[in-house]
């Protein structure tokens, strides 16, 4: 039994979890594994699992996964048939019976909140009540598994705020209605009293409930594992840190094309 932690670039994907017709990174790596004669194609292997199901869109630094194979297993080699926008970059050896969903006694996420004119004291403000334990019924469509004990801080950083989820598990889209909330809050469309509806035991739907932040700015960038201690692999992290480098550079490319897009349609720039 090994695990191995993943980074990705979640945008080209629609989630972990694999799907029958739609690319995923779940799918991406079985093919891997079925590709390196680990498994028959595209199979499970025995004792495998995953730290979390991230939704279409979200990236991750620390996805972890766990399954039986062989030694010879390792990150570089899974790099080798994983698509450039996953990369193996750590991995450890686990106990028998160990499970990556269930053995991780805390998961972290990052958002990162484009709010150049957002109140930052009512932002953390709106943080603050939604941290301890919670039942989140009003943010999330699941049913059950509602009630964590959260820690949310928010951080600014420039034009952004950083806000940080930490928990032991995560209902479904909590994470991203827990950005709208954040926001909300900080830019004066929700008040304190609408925290602690949300919080109450009535539910709260139709236009007065929460919808979910986009998923693209939110990583997953911890799942922890007392009893696992990880190496890091040289080559493969070095790969997959030119591979990362390679999309920002992408993303200031892109930003800047936009800028003068911008410029001009405002009148920046006059076309002759």
């Amino acid at each position: 039994m090994r695990a191995f932690r993943l980074a990705y670039d979640g945008r080209p994907f629609h989630g972990f979890q694999r799907q029958p017709s739609v690319p995923t990174v779940e799918n991406a790596l079985l093919s891997t594994l079925a590709a390196l004669g680990v498994t028959d194609e595209e199979e499970v292997p025995p004792g495998y699992a995953a730290a979390g199901r991230t939704d279409a869109g979200v990236s991750a630094l620390a996805q972890t996964v766990a399954f039986d194979c062989p030694k010879w297993c390792s990150p570089r080699a899974l790099n080798s048939r994983l698509p450039g926008s996953v990369r193996a970059w750590a991995a450890a050896d686990a106990p028998d019976g160990f499970h990556a969903t269930h053995d991780a006694v805390r998961r972290s996420y990052v958002y990162d909140l484009y709010a150049p004119e957002l109140d930052d004291d009512g932002a953390r403000a709106a943080a603050d009540a939604l941290s301890g334990e919670r039942d989140f019924h009003n943010l999330t469509p699941d049913e059950t598994g509602t009630r964590r004990d959260l820690s949310l801080s928010v951080e600014r950083d420039g034009d952004f705020l950083v806000v940080r989820a930490t928990a032991g598990g995560f209902a479904r889209e909590l994470v991203r209605r827990l950005v709208s909330v954040v926001r909300g809050v900080g830019s004066g469309d929700l008040a304190p009293s609408d925290v602690d509806r949300l919080l109450g035991p009535e539910s709260v739907e139709g236009p007065d409930g929460i919808p979910p932040a986009p998923p693209e700015p939110l990583v997953l960038v911890e799942a922890t594992y007392p009893e696992l201690t990880f190496e890091r692999d040289p080559d493969a992290a070095a790969s997959a840190a030119e591979v990362f480098e390679g999309r920002r550079r992408d993303g200031l490319v892109r930003a800047r094309v936009a800028e003068r897009i911008r410029e001009g349609v405002d009148g920046g720039t006059q076309s002759r």
